[in-house]
């Protein structure tokens, strides 16, 4: 994921203050585009980063993605060990052809034949690979390997049109949003002109081998860059009063979230290369948790609301304006978050998850069918992180049980709770009866960064220490009794 995905400044404030509205003829953004063999519905995948610390082990990680639901995943390599694990389950994976492979693959055919023979032939059909992404936001983060760019999908294909696989397994590249001109209304944009001479000849390979348009596409950065311009309600996919819709004065084609608005800038800049019959993939979008001084709107409640609710927009099918009878299937930016990545702070944090797979936040997806276990807000708790030092703890404690209101009562000398007598145990406690006080509401479970969200009461991993330490006494008493 790259910084690139913005937009200007000025055809925003254009397309926002444009009240009066143009008749137009609109004939020429037709919904002429065609439905091309992909899966039947639209879907939400994840894409899995490997900068993490202590990443689950790929056994690990698949039983993880089946417990949550999840079928769809993008990898930013094709790591050997998880394809493997993979197999003979129904989870669908896009693999990918890190930048600096782009070389060696784009100027021999036999090294892409290789490729394709360790990378899928090795492990299809038992594991499902839909799609290999070559690259990633290539023309616009290492502009130097453009010219090697087409050469090597086409490589990637012929090899498998060797294996007979070409039907089945797609060949894209992801771009950043910002190869994309005058975006804001989408009636107006184009792709720069800088990259005709391979938007060109892509556009016309991903239409004849039925591929997707493959877009990293981030409102987040679009309201970032245009604050005050873009109301941060139309980025969230939050309800909006017909006032507050985007109009696009060209179609009269009304906007209620940016990102329907960034996939429909992707129809008309491919429109206006004469290409008509690709649809877009969205292979990144997210919003992150938690950013430093200068990201503050990367927050848990933000981050919370964007993902909850692009997930219920992808599955009402409901398409965007100008294409409202086609759903573009979304790959959410991230699973877990990338606790190694280089600062600034939000790059560390657009993961719906930690690496030991407690969720980051809870997402509010009711009615999206069975998707995602993780939405059990009303089976959650909060308790104290594993080691944070006992200082920053007690502060945090005595922070819940007075200014914060929780009830600890029962965490007192003589009560109920007290043991285990240690200040992770009643900080646990004390967070989560804050917790549940403010009706898990998102933020609630923070306490400066040192309190997690769980599916286990706090209350029974208590009896379940207690019960532990009573059985190691048992045992040495009777260890004691037997050596008198």
């Amino acid at each position: 994921m790259a910084f690139t995905s913005m937009v200007s400044t000025v055809p925003v404030l254009f397309f926002f203050f444009t009240l009066l509205l143009v008749s137009a003829n609109s004939s020429s953004l037709s919904h002429d585009i065609k439905v091309q063999e992909q899966d039947k519905d639209p879907f939400v995948g994840f894409n899995i980063g490997t900068d993490v610390s202590n990443l689950l082990s790929p056994t690990e990680l698949v039983k993880f993605l089946q417990t949550q639901k999840v079928n769809h995943v993008r990898l930013y390599d094709a790591d050997p060990e998880l394809l493997k694990a993979l197999a003979k389950t129904k989870i669908r994976v896009i693999i990918s052809v890190p930048n600096n492979q782009l070389l060696a693959i784009g100027s021999s055919n036999s090294t892409a034949a290789s490729w394709i023979g360790r990378n899928v032939v090795a492990y299809y059909p038992e594991t499902l690979i839909t799609a290999i992404s070559v690259g990633d936001e290539v023309l616009t983060t290492v502009p130097s390997s453009a010219p090697l760019l087409l050469p090597a999908i086409e490589s990637l294909y012929n090899a498998l049109v060797a294996s007979n696989l070409h039907t089945q397994i797609k060949v894209s590249t992801p771009h950043a949003a910002s190869i994309m001109l005058d975006t804001f209304p989408p009636s107006q944009a184009y792709f720069n002109q800088t990259w005709h001479s391979i938007m060109v000849p892509l556009l016309q390979f991903l239409s004849k081998t039925g591929s997707p348009l493959m877009m990293n596409l981030y409102p987040y950065y679009v309201y970032m860059q245009n604050k005050g311009v873009v109301p941060l309600d139309n980025c969230l996919f939050e309800p909006l009063t017909p006032s507050k819709e985007m109009v696009d004065p060209n179609t009269l084609l009304h906007y209620t979230n940016v990102l329907d608005a960034m996939v429909d800038a992707a129809y008309v800049s491919m429109k206006n290369l004469n290409v008509s019959d690709v649809v877009v993939l969205v292979t990144e979008s997210g919003w992150p948790s938690k950013g430093d001084s200068k990201e503050p709107y990367a927050t848990i409640d933000n981050a919370d609301t964007y993902n909850s609710n692009l997930i219920k927009h992808v599955f009402d099918r409901t398409g965007t304006p100008l294409h409202p009878e086609m759903t573009s299937s979304v790959y959410i930016y991230e699973l877990f978050n990338e606790d190694l990545r280089a600062s600034p702070v939000s790059e560390a944090s657009w993961g719906l998850f930690y690496a030991n797979s407690t969720p980051v936040y809870l997402l509010h997806v009711s009615g999206s069918g069975t998707f995602l276990a993780n939405d059990t807000t009303n089976q959650t708790y909060c308790i104290a992180m594993d080691g944070v030092d006992a200082k920053t703890l007690q502060a945090a404690l005595d922070w819940a049980c007075g200014p914060g209101r929780s009830n600890c009562s029962e965490i007192q000398p003589g009560e109920s709770c007290y043991q285990p007598n240690n200040v992770k145990g009643h900080a646990s406690f004390a967070f989560n009866s804050y917790y549940q006080k403010e009706g898990r509401a998102s933020g609630s479970c923070d306490f400066k960064g040192v309190a997690m969200i769980t599916t286990t009461d706090p209350e029974m991993l208590m009896f379940q220490v207690m019960e532990a330490a009573f059985s190691r006494e048992a045992r040495r008493s009777e260890i004691g009794h037997r050596q008198w």
